[in-house]
């Protein structure tokens, strides 16, 4: 049986303004201001000019709350995570969760809890973008063993794969949602979004494609007030970071794949450059919704 449950997606005070691709235009405030340290990260939708049946608007999310409805079993082919907002009809976590909340808070959107090992995902191909499980081949997949952190997405993101990084090997985008790594110490629910601090980086080259890892920590966490940048992980949380990027080059070995590698020397980037990856890739994602590029078989609504 489907069952429902409501989470906070965001608390977005009355005078802050996120960029999100909605169905209808939300209550804005008088006053527009775009947070977030690079002013691109909200550009005004009602300038745009679209083929599209989806209006774009510039507006604050005036309910803090999301409903989370989950169709279908766990762990089968047919589950899948809806997000719906205040009225009840079906929005894009993808697309219609903002990025930014301002002074540097992002949204992070958890697809795979701590502990667990179902490998949860949003399908970028299927409208409204739900949470599902990952398949091959017909069958569900799962990694080899549990995952040790929070793991999920960035709205409003998107790896280009048609842009090739020449800071990282000349490398194209994995045509996903930039990943998240969230190393707060609560196991986290499927489909909760969580206000996150980003803290460092890494540089994964996964079968040649370029495969973000944001590291990054959730405000409510205890510990959050004592890490603002890589060094303070290497501090507060030792050995996380090398414990990081050890899981995600190795997982694959046990189905007998190559391991994964990490470009920028194999070494975690600061801050600073995560917000720029941040930056570039939420440029990425806006290109994709305003049919700049081809977004072939991924779903823009």
């Amino acid at each position: 049986m489907a069952a429902t449950r409501v989470i906070t997606a965001a608390s977005v005070a009355s005078q802050t303004t996120s960029c999100f691709l909605a169905k209808r235009a939300f209550l804005s405030p008088a006053k527009k201001s775009c947070g977030g340290g690079f002013s691109s990260l909200c550009f005004n939708r009602r300038d745009l000019v679209l083929k599209s049946k989806r209006p774009f608007s510039c507006s604050a999310i005036y309910n803090p709350q999301v409903k989370v409805k989950e169709e279908g079993q766990p762990e089968s082919l047919d589950y899948r995570v809806f997000f719906l907002d205040g009225s009840g009809k079906k929005v894009s976590p993808w697309h219609d969760i903002p990025l930014t909340l301002g002074d540097g808070v992002y949204n992070f959107i958890v697809e795979i809890p701590k502990e667990s090992k179902a490998k949860m995902e949003v399908a970028t191909d299927e409208d409204f973008t739900p949470i599902k499980q990952d398949t091959k081949k017909g069958k569900l997949r799962y990694y080899p063993y549990n995952i040790n952190w929070n793991y999920g997405l960035l709205p409003q993101t998107w790896e280009d794969p048609t842009h090739a990084n020449l800071e990282v090997e000349g490398a194209f985008g994995d045509n996903d949602p930039v990943d998240v790594v969230e190393i707060g110490d609560a196991q986290r629910k499927i489909g909760e979004v969580l206000k996150i601090k980003p803290l460092a980086a890494l540089a994964m080259i996964d079968e040649g494609e370029l495969d973000w890892k944001i590291v990054a920590i959730s405000l409510d966490d205890p510990k959050a007030h004592l890490v603002n940048d890589v060094d303070d992980v290497e501090k507060h949380f030792p050995g996380t970071l090398t414990a990081i990027r050890d899981w995600f080059r190795d997982y694959k070995i046990p189905d007998g794949k190559p391991a994964n590698r990490f470009a920028l020397g194999d070494k975690p980037v600061n801050k600073d450059y995560a917000l720029k990856i941040i930056h570039e890739t939420n440029e990425s994602w806006a290109k994709l919704v305003k049919r700049s590029v081809d977004a072939k078989d991924l779903s823009l609504f």
